[in-house]
């Protein structure tokens, strides 16, 4: 295994040498859109979520699948009282101490009434989830944010969620001890966009090296099939860190993230397409990986086409790399 793990960095290397390198190998039931991936700690056995479907249940014993579609998370909808309560996207999913803990959002395209909210499970197997509605993060159109795309992260004993998209772009707020619910805190702005559409969301921050790398999504994220962004202006993936989960961000070149900065990790490229809604996994066997969804050029550019990709992530002078 050790040496599979070689050659497959040493092959991403040599890709990335010539550009970003190809997603990795998925089979099964690939669609994908925004996953969320986690190991269960008992046995290993991977678990994919989306959105849509009432978020969708996937089962492989590796990254690589095949992946095997359950059922929902939610069948009956959420409980949050909102429009798309049947409907849900963005899923985020973590252990807490020995629960699972299912973070999804509740709205509808373009709109800014959204709630994020939460299910528990102990296996994380259909029919085994608990709907608890909100966490109390809501927005409405008196907010300077969107409460969508929820992510977790524990920092030195204590859970924050960022959260957002377009408006102010991704905003924190500190959570209970439980991770299910906000504590009290008022949300504060960690990254904005102040130029073209401020379009930014889908943040998800990992912990490598001593720093806080905040993952997030910019461009365009859907539609393409009938409406294709002006070529640059697609969903692709930045990056900012700092010291500290509470803010602090700036890009590789000391950008600050609240004004515009972000290194590029993986946009377009080949017959990847609008690669994005990404999240990053330590992999017992490929190590840290990033994985997204993307539209395939060969497969198709609809929603309904996009799939599930992953490439290892080579640490640069503190900086991925895929």
């Amino acid at each position: 295994m050790k040496f599979l793990r070689s050659l497959v960095a040493a092959g991403s290397l040599i890709t990335s040498a010539m550009g970003y390198a190809n997603p990795g190998s998925c089979s099964g039931q690939c669609w994908s859109h925004d996953p969320s991936v986690i190991q269960r700690s008992s046995d290993g056995t991977y678990f994919r979520f989306e959105t849509g479907s009432l978020i969708g249940i996937w089962k492989a014993s590796s990254l690589t699948g095949s992946w095997v579609y359950q059922g929902a998370v939610v069948p009956s909808g959420s409980s949050i009282n909102l429009d798309g309560s049947d409907d849900l996207w963005a899923p985020d999913v973590h252990q807490v101490g020995n629960t699972y803990i299912l973070y999804y959002s509740v709205s509808t395209f373009g709109s800014q009434n959204s709630a994020i909210g939460y299910a528990t499970s102990s296996t994380m197997e259909y029919g085994s989830w608990t709907d608890h509605g909100s966490t109390g993060i809501r927005s409405s159109s008196s907010k300077n944010y969107n409460a969508i795309d929820a992510n977790l992260i524990e920092a030195g004993g204590s859970y924050y969620m960022n959260f957002g998209s377009f408006w102010g772009d991704i905003y924190q707020v500190a959570m209970n001890s439980a991770a299910t619910s906000t504590a009290g805190s008022a949300s504060y702005q960690i990254a904005y966009n102040n130029s073209g559409s401020h379009a930014v969301e889908g943040s998800y921050m990992y912990e490598h090296g001593g720093y806080y790398y905040l993952f997030f999504s910019n461009g365009i994220c859907c539609g393409y099939d009938s409406s294709m962004p002006a070529q640059g202006e697609e969903y692709h993936v930045s990056v900012c860190r700092s010291a500290y989960a509470t803010g602090g961000f700036v890009d590789a070149n000391g950008n600050d993230c609240l004004n515009g900065g972000g290194t590029t990790v993986l946009a377009s490229h080949g017959n990847v397409y609008g690669p994005g809604g990404q999240g990053v996994f330590s992999d017992p066997t490929y190590g840290d990986v990033l994985y997204y969804h993307y539209a395939d050029t060969t497969v198709g550019y609809a929603d309904s086409q996009y799939l599930f990709g992953w490439n290892t992530i080579t640490w640069s002078n503190g900086w991925p790399t895929v």
